[in-house]
């Protein structure tokens, strides 16, 4: 992050004006408001169209029941065929005779009455008909004195009940768009019936028994089953008999309404159950949209994330996430107001220097003490110059480890090159550098490689400075499956105890004595502290100790994951 960001987050520190909002600010502005005016949570339609969808389709598929109206279409025209049989058996029994003319024919009258009384009790209507086609007999037909009388079937009563009326026309309205099996022939009846009527009845009197299922006037199927009228397999006529089966409508019906009556309970628990599981999403998340943008746009920390890590599902695992992100947010944020302030006060101290001097020096009028107010002027704006470097350094650092891409950078051969450079350009009396045998041995880490080298740099110079002459600096490292450690050890005073911690801190600067001031601008273990953990390990400072137990030299430790 740079200076400029940092002094626009911080105006308390630098006084910065806040800048026009951007256009994608803008439009982001727009959001909260067209949130306020959804009315239906599209989580909620998502939801309830999942769940209905099979539902609805299982109870289309159920309340079709085309197979179950077939078999009992099938059923039924097996009994009519088994029926008709036999009352054509018993015709061929009782009602032929061979008077006159000693040839067979059926008894009319005889054959009348048989047909009445065996179908009397049946639902069924029974025509015979004889060898050439004329209709002999038929169960709706009485003979009375006054001559012919035909029974009719009243249609059942038309419901007054309301509710009824409404169910019927809802069910008919549902149901009339099912398609029947196959184009079934209309059945009609002509006033004079003969065989040839009916493809059923022409097919028995060749001998071949036949079923037929058709369509009344009504709506009702009329199924008929047709067989031939034998003795001594002479075909002397046709029986056939035929039956309106408003029954089986009246069975589907009683079956899709009981199937309509568990769906209607089904659909409203499926209903329930949507709402109350898009309730425990949809809310939840509207909650945390609400609560960051009220973060985003307050300027308090009061808009804190709901807390619903209590779940224990992924809008839990969202909520903590966000809750973190805020925390880490608003820590970041003291973290620049505190960089500001500090860069302000690291920058005002050699201001004021740089200005004391040289006002002094233009009241003086010795050119000595001119030229060493000069000199002190100097050493100012390089300790400026070297500050807002590193400042500068620092500020870039974050968004660089988060756009850098990882690669494998082997540890030891970084090591083992520091180690050279330094014993070429190392003065006869500077502290030594040493590396430990053994440790070039696959120290593969996933990082950034010239930002590692910095700071093994960083804590290797910082080492050297604190090393009386002619003394060793140590490098160590070692790794195991999981982690890659490198220590660095100097023979210097030490860290003052209390402060292991605060040596990472930014500016913090506890220098050798004797060490001219300004040469350092106390962001080295800062910088170095936040790569290491950006690759996602640690870095620790200790003291380490002799047999006697007195302080003799720091120790730093640093820890970086294999992936």
């Amino acid at each position: 992050m740079s200076v400029d960001a940092a002094a626009r987050l911080a105006p308390s520190a630098q006084g910065a004006q806040p800048e026009a909002a951007s256009a994608p600010e803008a439009a982001v502005r727009k959001l909260p408001a067209r949130r306020r005016r959804r009315r239906f949570s599209p989580i909620l339609l998502r939801v309830l169209v999942v769940n209905l969808l099979p539902v609805l389709l299982l109870a289309g598929g159920v309340l079709y029941l085309d197979r179950y109206q077939q078999s009992l279409i099938e059923s039924e025209l097996d009994s009519l065929a088994v029926q008709a049989d036999l009352i054509a058996s018993a015709i061929g029994e009782s009602a032929v005779t061979t008077e006159p003319e000693e040839v067979q024919h059926l008894a009319t009258d005889t054959a009348r009455q048989l047909v009445r009384r065996l179908v009397a009790n049946s639902p069924s209507r029974a025509r015979l008909y004889g060898p050439t086609g004329e209709l002999v007999a038929d169960s709706r037909l009485l003979v009375t004195q006054g001559g012919l009388v035909q029974i009719e079937v009243l249609a059942p009563l038309t419901p007054s009940d309301p509710v009824r009326v409404f169910l019927d026309r809802t069910y008919n309205w549902m149901f009339d768009w099912l398609p029947r099996r196959g184009e079934l022939t209309l059945y009609t009846e002509a006033p004079l019936q003969r065989a040839e009527h009916y493809e059923e009845a022409r097919s028995a009197l060749r001998g071949q028994p036949r079923q037929m299922v058709r369509l009344s006037a009504s709506g009702e199927l009329v199924l008929s089953a047709a067989v031939p009228v034998q003795r001594y397999r002479e075909i002397l006529g046709v029986l056939m008999l035929s039956i309106e089966t408003g029954w089986i409508d009246d069975a589907v019906r009683s079956v899709r309404f009981d199937i309509l009556r568990v769906f209607g309970v089904a659909l409203a628990v499926t209903i329930l159950l949507s709402f109350y599981m898009a309730g425990t999403i949809a809310r939840p998340i509207r909650l945390l949209a609400l609560a960051a943008e009220r973060v985003r746009t307050g300027h308090s920390r009061q808009n804190a994330i709901p807390d619903f890590s209590h779940r224990g599902d992924e809008i839990g695992d969202l909520s903590a996430s966000l809750k973190a992100m805020t925390e880490a947010l608003w820590a970041r944020l003291d973290a620049i107001e505190r960089f500001a302030a500090d860069v302000a006060h690291e920058l005002k101290n050699p201001l004021t220097s740089v200005r004391s001097a040289i006002e002094t020096a233009v009241r003086l009028k010795d050119p000595e003490q001119q030229r060493k107010l000069m000199a002190l002027v100097l050493e100012d704006v390089q300790r400026l110059d070297r500050l807002i470097s590193d400042i500068s350094q620092a500020s870039r650092l974050d968004s660089e480890l988060l756009r850098a891409e990882f690669e494998e950078v082997e540890i030891g051969r970084i090591l083992a090159a520091l180690v050279d450079v330094h014993g070429a350009t190392r003065a006869p009396d500077a502290p030594r550098l040493v590396l430990e045998e053994g440790a070039g041995a696959d120290l593969a880490v996933r990082g950034i490689e010239r930002r590692l080298v910095q700071v093994f740099r960083n804590l290797i110079v910082n080492a050297l400075s604190f090393s009386p002459p002619e003394r060793t600096v140590t490098l160590a490292a070692s790794g195991n499956a999981e982690e890659v450690m490198v220590t660095v050890e100097d023979a210097g005073p030490g860290i003052p105890e209390g402060k292991l911690d605060s040596i990472f801190e930014r500016f913090y600067s506890e220098r050798p004595k004797g060490e001219k001031f300004g040469i350092h601008s106390g962001l080295g273990l800062s910088i170095s502290k936040q790569i290491v953990e950006a690759h996602g390990g640690g870095i620790q400072a200790q003291n380490r100790r002799d047999a006697e137990g007195r302080i003799s030299g720091a120790r730093f430790v640093v820890r970086l994951p294999r992936r």
